[in-house]
């Protein structure tokens, strides 16, 4: 496009020879009809053959062959001629959107195919002929369209050879023959036609105008030429406004430069310095030597000091301590000797409990009976008196038996206050009963809890021994009967990738025992955790929380699970571990092939610093009696005691469980244990018999003394009753004495033989109550003795914190004067060190100092103050270097500067002096556009009227530059006869004229190898078509140097015979045909 741009600037005449019409300036009154008739046909650029292939609608069309100067594409539509038109639009590099057939290229694709091909011959002939050396007299364009809506080029010579595939190389073809396939004079299709020459607006026409004579593209490549010049006037005002801080900086440059003199002076004296200062330093270092060797003198007799006064206490630690240990022992003894006691003294108590229960229950029994004697005693009393006073009223008077009334109320009411006492003395006796029943109540529900403990303790120990049996098959279940099922489910979800790494568990099964015999203090110490597992995340620690839920009881414990990340090497413990030369650590003592179970163990228990001391005595001494070992906090024995710096544990359990290694023999163990606590629950059944024996008696007792007392309370009631008859009796009754006499010597035996059980019972109680005594005696005595040996041991404790303290006051001391020893010890090394490093250092500044002044200089000043001085000029120095900087430095600078000023000032004068010449070549550029325009206004005018003349019409083109319009007006009759009209006004037919009119004026005025117009004369009428006809062919026949390629569906038989002319006539297409053929109305084949 550029090389078409150029020529669009060039005046008329200067054009290619081929165009031998010269439009210019200098004969604007140049009309068609004075052009004389050329005989040379076109050279270049014309179209010779155009061929389609699934192009549109149409399978196969051509190759069409055209004529060099008219060609008529006749036919119906649906023919073909539309398509033979759009693709040389689309051919020739042309865009969708020029064609308005479609948006897109792949819309020109015919249904159903995957392609289309469209292959043009463009004639290369003559003196402008384009590389004839490579193409030779053709050029056919072949393009490829895919139904994606890509595109591809394949440019090839007069003998069919690949030239090129690049669309560059089309451009420059089509920029080189001058083809413009995107201006309407070019190819003017029928939608152009109707947005741009059938339009009624008039700014439609102005805009056709100018694309048809490339002036709009003039009219663009001004404005950006314009607006390039203001961006470079920007540049020219910054490049200025940068060159004046340029000039400063560049001044500032030279000044430096001129004040670099006095620099040399100030660094000579700072050499002189640096001289004093190394021989400085090391006189500094000879002083410092001479007082570190004093002070290691001093300190080194200090150590002497130090190392006798911690001998000292050495020794009286070793007192304190064998102190210490007599004392203990002692204790340990007096200890063992109540220990001993307890046992007999618990006994005792029971043996006591016992008696006083047995001589409680013989003294109810003799109160019993004693009761019972008193209570016949006065029965037979008051028979006797009654007796008597029966005896006596039988030969009294009246008044006589009143007084016997009266004797025997007093004696009735005196039995009442009998039968009162005995009620009393019963409610005593049931109250001791009661008590004596809650008693046995308690003790009852003390022997039951006891059973039951014992009866837990063995249902423990069955499921334990169960546990054992089991794993004599399987191992596994000793740490639980639902471990193995829970291992194979653990397995399971693993192989289904449910886990991210497969929990490892229980840890008791994972872990072996160097030393059996620790099996127990092993056990004691992990607990819990023997049964735990681990997981590598929470994620897995979910997934195993249900593999658990679904395998053990609600009710049952679960085994615990520790979260933490799996790794393949065991912990670094090396520093925070305990050590000692002769016990284990629980770490050392197990045998752990699986790194995640040891870290596990190390983290939840810190296995590490836990000590394993078979015997208790040493598990003491080295814990308590001396300072445990270092990150030690606890040991534990092989009994399983649990032992800290200040307390200590014992353990319930007696052997282990989980972790031993003989299960026979454990199960040999269990059994016996298993019997032994089945013979205590028996045991406790049976005093839970007797206890209830015992209770059901009492309560027997209890309800019997009820019955007493309710019947006591029924005779005072008789009595009452008597007494209240014998107070109304006005008559002397009758009674039976030989019946009273009976009553009374039955009375009288029944006396005598609770007399003599009475007696029993008193020698029983008796003997009872000794025993009672003497149990009390030894209970006493025990605890006398308990207390004695307590008593003994108080003094002895006390003593042995005295001793402890003596030990721990006189360790601290021992430690004080170790830790002062030991530091002191390092602080001489360090100063040793520290002495040996300044000599070295000294014969380094020495050698230093020689190297920098090889004649040792006497310094008086002090190293600090001549550093002071070289710190200071250094500064001015720094300070004169900086604002000045260093000599080639400051040169370079101040030439750079003044290159980068004078470069810059250069291109700037260039900028102004182009922006001058740019300013006045637009200026002539503008004043030769306006002349061009004119130009083709006046030839566009004149063309425009002349051609209207040949049937007697006229007409006007009023150019409108300033607001781009085009005014068109036409009158059907010549001069003054008829008015000026629009073209609106017009008839079909003479608007139709009035349109060819004006596109033959601007063929007249634009240049092109061939123009293209699609169905000139639809709306004509046959005069009106065979005037536009003979215009058409009087221009052409003018122009034979150019083509003409029409496309009508009018029968073009009429037209005149010439071998100029070639009429290509498509026939209707058929249903199935897939190429259409045509022939040529004129047969002569056209000369080369």
């Amino acid at each position: 496009m550029a090389k078409r741009k150029e020529e669009q600037f060039l005046p008329t005449g200067t054009q290619k020879k081929q165009k031998h019409v010269q439009d210019s300036e200098e004969e604007p009154a140049l009309s068609p009809g004075t052009v004389t008739t050329q005989s040379t046909s076109a050279e270049v650029g014309i179209i010779e053959s155009i061929q389609l292939k699934n192009f549109m609608c149409h399978s196969m069309l051509g190759p069409f062959k055209f004529g060099s100067n008219v060609n008529f594409v006749v036919g119906n539509n649906g023919s073909g001629k539309s398509a033979v038109l759009t693709a040389l639009i689309v051919g020739l590099g042309g865009k969708a959107t020029a064609t308005n057939r479609g948006s897109s290229l792949k819309g020109f694709v015919k249904d159903g195919e995957s392609s289309a091909d469209i292959s043009i011959t463009l004639r290369n002939r003559g003196e402008d002929a384009f590389k004839p050396s490579v193409y030779g007299n053709s050029i056919t364009v072949h393009q490829h369209i895919s139904v994606e809506g890509s595109r591809t080029y394949k440019l090839k010579g007069q003998m069919g050879n690949l030239v090129s595939a690049k669309k560059e190389e089309l451009t420059a073809i089509l920029d080189h023959f001058n083809i413009q396939v995107d201006n309407p004079i070019s190819v003017l299709t029928q939608e152009m036609s109707k947005q741009f020459l059938q339009s009624k607006n008039e700014s439609d026409k102005y805009k056709f105008f100018m694309k048809a004579t490339h002036l709009e593209q003039m009219k663009e490549d001004y404005s950006h030429i314009m607006d390039t010049e203001a961006r470079t006037q920007d540049q020219i005002k910054q490049g200025e406004e940068w060159l004046l801080e340029l000039k400063r900086q560049c001044l500032e440059k030279e000044e430096r430069f001129q004040s670099m003199a006095d620099l040399s002076v100030m660094k000579k004296k700072l050499e002189d310095l640096k001289h004093e200062m190394a021989w400085a330093l090391v006189g500094e270092y000879e002083k410092e030597i001479e007082e570190m060797k004093s002070n290691v003198s001093v300190e080194e007799e200090r150590t002497q000091r130090l190392t006798q006064k911690m001998e000292d206490w050495q020794t009286k630690v070793n007192v304190a301590e064998e102190k210490f240990k007599a004392i203990q022992d002692n204790l340990e003894k007096i200890n063992e000797e109540a220990i001993a006691l307890e046992p007999k003294c618990i006994q005792a108590k029971e043996d006591l409990i016992r008696k006083k229960k047995a001589y409680n229950d013989s003294e109810i029994l003799y109160s019993r009976c004693r009761n019972e004697l008193k209570g016949l005693e006065k029965d037979g009393e008051q028979l006797r008196n009654r007796i008597e006073e029966l005896k006596r009223s039988a030969d009294q008077r009246l008044e006589p038996a009143r007084q016997e009334r009266q004797k025997k109320i007093s004696a009735l009411r005196e039995r009442i206050k009998s039968f009162e006492d005995q009620e009393q003395l019963l409610s005593q006796e049931r109250e001791r009963f009661r008590q004596a029943i809650e008693k046995d109540d308690e003790e009852l529900r003390r022997v039951r809890q006891e059973e039951l403990e014992v009866k837990q303790i063995l249902s423990i120990k069955q499921r334990h021994l169960q546990q054992l049996k089991d794993s004599r098959t399987n191992r596994l279940k000793q740490f639980g009967s639902q471990v193995p099922a829970l291992l194979e489910a653990i397995d399971e979800a693993y192989k289904k990738g449910q886990f991210t790494r497969k929990p490892v568990g229980p840890l008791g099964a994972c872990i072996r025992l160097r030393d059996p015999e620790l099996a127990l203090a092993v056990e004691c110490c992990l607990k819990g955790l023997i049964f735990a597992f681990c997981c590598h995340d929470y994620k897995d620690e979910r997934v195993l929380q249900g593999l658990m839920k679904k395998l053990y009881p609600p009710t049952a414990s679960r085994p615990q699970i520790i979260v933490s990340e799996f790794r393949n090497q065991v912990y670094d413990v090396t520093r925070r571990a305990a050590y000692h030369p002769e016990f284990p650590t629980v770490l050392t003592a197990l045998e752990i092939d699986n790194a995640v179970v040891a870290n596990s163990l190390i983290d939840m228990r810190r296995i590490e610093t836990v000590l394993l001391i078979k015997s208790s005595p040493l598990a003491r001494k080295v814990m308590q009696l001396q300072t445990p070992p270092k990150n030690c906090k606890e040991a534990f024995t092989a009994e399983g005691d649990q032992v800290f710096e200040r307390r200590y544990y014992s353990s319930e359990r007696t052997r282990p469980r989980y972790l031993t290694g003989d299960v026979e023999k454990e199960i040999s163990l269990l059994e016996k244990e298993v019997e032994n606590k089945m013979a205590q629950v028996r045991a406790f059944q049976q005093q839970v018999c007797s206890l209830e024996s015992d209770l059901r008696k009492n309560q027997e007792l209890v309800s019997s003394h009820h019955r007493h007392i309710k019947e006591l309370k029924i005779k005072v009631t008789k009595i009452l009753l008597e007494i209240r008859d014998l107070e109304n009796e006005e008559e002397n009754q009758s009674v039976d004495i030989s019946t009273l006499e009976e009553e009374e010597e039955e009375i009288q035996t029944r006396m005598k033989e609770v007399e003599g059980e009475m007696k029993a019972r008193k020698e029983k109680m008796d003997d009872l109550r000794q025993q009672r005594a003497d149990a009390e005696q030894e209970y006493e005595n025990f605890k006398l003795k308990i207390h004695q040996v307590s008593e003994l041991a108080e003094p002895v404790k006390e003593e042995l914190n005295q001793a402890y303290v003596e030990v721990d006051t006189q360790k601290r001391s021992l430690h004080h004067y170790e830790d002062r020893l030991r530091q002191h010890m390092d602080a001489l090394q360090a100063k040793k060190e520290e002495l040996a490093q300044t000599e070295r250092e000294l014969q380094e500044k020495s050698a230093l100092a020689k190297k920098i002044c090889p004649q040792r200089i006497q310094v008086a000043k002090t190293p600090s103050f001549l550093d002071k001085e070289i710190t200071r000029l250094r500064q001015k120095i720094q300070t004169e270097s900086d604002s000045h900087g260093d000599r080639e430095e400051i040169i370079r600078q101040y030439k750079e500067a003044k290159e980068t000023y004078q470069d810059l000032s250069s291109k700037v004068r260039s900028l102004k002096r182009f922006i001058e010449l740019l300013d006045k070549i637009m200026t002539q550029r503008h004043i030769a556009y306006k002349k061009f325009r004119r130009c083709l206004t006046l030839r566009c005018k004149l063309y425009f009227d002349s051609l209207l003349s040949q049937r007697a019409y006229s007409g006007k083109m009023i150019f409108d530059h300033n607001n781009e319009t085009l005014a068109i007006t036409v009158q059907p009759g010549e001069g003054s006869k008829a008015e000026f009209s629009d073209m609106r006004s017009l008839s079909g037919g003479e608007r139709s004229f009035s349109t060819v009119c004006f596109i033959l004026t601007l063929w007249s005025i634009a240049e092109s190898p061939f123009r293209c117009l699609d169905e000139f004369d639809v709306y004509m009428d046959m005069v009106n078509r065979r005037i536009a006809m003979d215009m058409i062919l009087k221009m052409a026949d003018s122009q034979r140097y150019r083509q003409f390629i029409l496309l009508t569906p009018q029968n073009m038989s009429s037209l005149p015979s010439s071998r100029l002319i070639r009429i290509l006539r498509m026939p209707d297409p058929e249903r199935g045909q897939r190429a259409l053929p045509f022939r040529s109305a004129n047969q002569e084949e056209e000369e080369d």
